[in-house]
């Protein structure tokens, strides 16, 4: 295939799209010819590039490319399950913030990749239990926001409950698995979703997860 073939099949192909990830090894022909059409679409704005090799096309907007949706920045690093959003990412996720962080933060279950650009990764490989009960992003958010709750949650208490009832609710958070993956999770953790579920009336679950052992691990999530 010609390279003024190959550029304007790249072309084509790209700006018919929206929301997802682009390699080079997407299109047929030269891998120089391609790379070189996917980086003169990044510098026409009309892809994001993501790092060597990755583009994002999202939708075009004044300031640029959007960014990818933390859901589908895990999807393209990690083929397991049990990563999800982290920190400021992770209370925007569950709708407990509506802060927006200039770079998404995403917690891996597994070996950390490189990061993207405007992502950055963090390392959660101790926590086992998160891919062996094949936790969701949402259901991993919810445990890195426990891990500085008063930090990272904007609204109220009462507030903050009824949001994460609901997700409960409409099948995005599983409690029964949250507490069982609590077992590799981090002693104020363990503490801060044992009493997250006393709140909620949920006994029999908060009575799965494992107790902390040590005094510094002391629930505080709702204190007056």
């Amino acid at each position: 295939m010609e390279t003024k073939t190959i550029a304007g099949e790249v072309r084509r192909r790209v700006l018919r799209s929206r929301s997802r990830f682009w390699r080079p090894e997407d299109f047929s022909g030269s891998s120089e010819a391609v790379s070189q059409a996917l980086s003169r679409l990044a510098r026409a704005g009309k892809l994001r590039r993501m790092r060597r090799g990755l583009y994002w096309r999202g939708v075009p907007t004044p300031l640029g490319m959007s960014a990818p949706p933390v859901e589908r920045v895990i999807e393209s690093v990690s083929a397991t399950t049990g990563s999800g959003p982290s920190g400021w990412s992770a209370a925007l996720a569950l709708g407990l913030a509506t802060q927006v962080p200039r770079r998404t933060t995403v917690a891996i279950a597994t070996r950390v990749p490189r990061d993207l650009r405007g992502v950055r990764f963090v390392s959660r490989s101790a926590c086992t239990g998160r891919r062996d009960e094949r936790l969701s992003p949402i259901e991993v958010g919810l445990l890195e926001v426990l891990r500085d709750w008063d930090r990272l949650v904007e609204l109220s208490n009462a507030d903050a409950l009824g949001r994460i009832s609901d997700l409960a609710e409409a099948g995005a958070i599983r409690f029964e698995r949250l507490a069982r993956a609590s077992a590799t999770e981090p002693p104020l953790v363990r503490e801060h979703l044992r009493e997250l579920l006393v709140e909620l009336d949920l006994t029999e679950e908060a009575s799965r997860v494992h107790r902390a052992r040590s005094s510094i691990a002391t629930a505080t999530l709702f204190h007056t």
